[in-house]
């Protein structure tokens, strides 16, 4: 198999995890009481715990190793996380916040993105940042249909979901023919997504997995982040 045909069916593969974790959101006989509460936050500091993951073991080494200048570096890292406040702040003010589905968003297609890229340069962390973006798509989908439910209709949200899905491989496509070999715009995309990254998942992600008196959700953050560890860990050995 191809270069460009892995990267296709890698980011189609995570793409899918969208659907696949809002399809899971609908299944509402299965201890609906419990669903509502423990397992909803559970998923919630899941996926919050994979994204960090993503930030601290991915994003950020990758991206600072194409452009470890430390000003720069830096200033694209609060770069994304004053963008994705500004998305934020709009959505908020035009009454329309819908935070699980815009974090999904806003994580999957820049990361989309840098996967292209990573896949042209035959960068050995390809693989597993893919990996984390499918991990990371399925609490998300979970949750940002459970988000989308209760203020849009079923088929508005449908279609949606399918659509950022089928923009992964789009947007590694893009990552591939445009970023290979340009490595100072790769790290940048990586860091500017990690800022974005870290600001929602502190915003909006953190605030909602917190639920009084059980241990849980904190327990699926740390099980979150224990899994991209693991990845990393295992990608390193294999070298």
């Amino acid at each position: 198999m191809s270069r460009l045909a892995e990267l296709l069916l890698w980011t189609a593969i995570a793409g899918a995890c969208i659907p696949i974790g809002a399809g899971l959101a609908q299944i509402q006989r299965i201890l609906p009481r419990w669903l509502d509460e423990e397992l909803r936050h559970f998923v919630i500091a899941f996926g919050g715990g994979v994204l960090v993951g993503a930030v601290a073991l991915v994003l950020v080494p990758e991206g600072v190793a194409r452009l470890p200048h430390p000003v720069a570096a830096t200033g694209l890292l609060l770069a994304g996380g004053a963008a994705f406040m500004a998305i934020d702040w709009v959505q908020a003010k035009r009454n329309r916040s819908a935070p699980q589905f815009i974090a999904m968003a806003a994580d999957f297609l820049p990361e989309s993105l840098a996967l292209g890229g990573m896949f042209a340069a035959g960068a050995g962390g390809a693989v597993l940042l893919a990996l984390l973006i499918g991990l990371q798509n399925l609490p998300e989908g979970f949750n940002a249909w459970r988000e989308l439910a209760g203020h849009i209709r079923r088929g508005a949200a449908v279609r949606r979901m399918l659509l950022l899905a089928l923009l992964g491989p789009v947007c590694g496509a893009v990552g591939w023919f445009w970023l290979a070999g340009i490595d100072a715009a790769l790290g940048a995309i990586m860091l500017f997504a990690a800022g974005g990254i870290l600001y929602l998942t502190f915003q909006d992600i953190a605030p909602q997995a917190r639920l009084a008196r059980h241990w849980a959700p904190p327990l699926g953050a740390v099980l979150g982040f224990a899994l991209a560890l693991a990845g990393e860990l295992l990608l390193k050995q294999g070298g």
